[in-house]
């Protein structure tokens, strides 16, 4: 789907442009969804090294994507259709990676039971709120840090490779805090101190001297990773088994996201209202205490309550 939709975008035209991009998001979707089982069925004693990898390239492929995506525009003699259309290679290169994984026969099995019942667990809702807030800080970062920091004083450049920083630091993090925060039974710690070194760093960006914007940018890279690596580890931790694992990611994943998606919005409008960032800065303090609270909830060494059946 993702490279499909990819070469869609490539043809031309608003209808292609919208249809291959709403394919390409459904096969990242799902990738999404499934990853966490995956690692829950594969990988049962190593949950942190392999969250932290995948969630590690995750990061890196989008900072590479869009710091090459200009670049292939010149390379394409201005074409940013064939820029577009590009990254259905690497995209049909990971698929062709996943056919060589699937095994040539599968082994009779049970019937698969479905899993009920994670919409009326508290932890399960826990877990989702902390990825919904965590990812909507994250996404408002992505799309508001460089205008913030353009009305600050930055270049629009400077603006740009600060917050090309911030992804980059990200991607480090990534690797590192699933790591550390399953070294105990609970994430609960250290899901709270990433939302606070989060929450002290964007302060810095939005208030501290100019000159000090590319420390704070780092830290803030830092906690973001940090958050986005561990909530996706708290998925797989709070799920008993493969198929819960499944489940709480979709559900974690697709309300969270769904949360997360208004925070651009959310930002946009109160800086139209109010003509401040200062209000801005004070709804992303909230986003981070909430991210905190919820993620010290879900960080708890206990597992979703779930049944299944009919």
């Amino acid at each position: 789907l993702v490279a499909v939709g990819s070469a869609l975008r490539g043809l031309g035209g608003s209808p292609a442009l919208f249809a291959g991009q709403i394919l390409a998001m459904a096969g990242i979707g799902v990738i999404n969804v499934l990853l966490p089982g995956l690692v829950k069925r594969d990988f049962p004693d190593r949950v942190a090294l392999m969250t932290g990898l995948y969630t590690m390239a995750l990061c890196s492929g989008a900072a590479a994507a869009a710091g090459a995506t200009v670049p292939l525009v010149a390379a394409f003699g201005g074409s940013w259709t064939a820029a577009l259309a590009f990254w259905a290679v690497p995209a049909a290169a990971a698929a062709a990676f996943w056919t060589l994984q699937v095994p040539r026969s599968m082994p009779a099995s049970h019937a698969i039971l479905p899993v009920r019942g994670l919409w009326a667990d508290p932890l399960a809702w826990q877990v989702m709120l902390f990825m919904g807030l965590q990812s909507a800080l994250a996404y408002i970062v992505m799309s508001w840090l460089p205008p913030i920091l353009r009305d600050r004083g930055l270049l629009p450049v400077e603006a740009g490779l600060v917050l090309s920083l911030s992804v980059a630091t990200q991607a480090c993090a990534c690797l590192i805090a699933p790591t550390l925060a399953t070294r105990g039974k609970a994430q609960s710690a250290a899901n709270v101190l990433s939302a606070a070194l989060c929450i002290a760093s964007l302060l810095g960006c939005f208030f501290a001297p100019l000159g000090t914007v590319w420390l704070w940018s780092a830290l803030l890279g830092i906690s973001q990773g940090a958050l986005f690596s561990i909530a996706m580890t708290v998925i797989v931790l709070r799920a008993p088994d493969v198929r819960v694992a499944a489940h709480l990611s979709g559900m974690a994943q697709g309300g969270g996201y769904m949360i997360a998606s208004s925070g651009p919005l959310l930002t946009g409008l109160l800086h139209a209202w109010t003509g401040s960032w200062n209000t801005v800065a004070m709804f992303c303090v909230a986003l981070g205490g909430a991210a905190g609270l919820f993620g010290w909830l879900a960080g708890r060494a206990h597992q979703v309550r779930h049944r299944t059946g009919t």
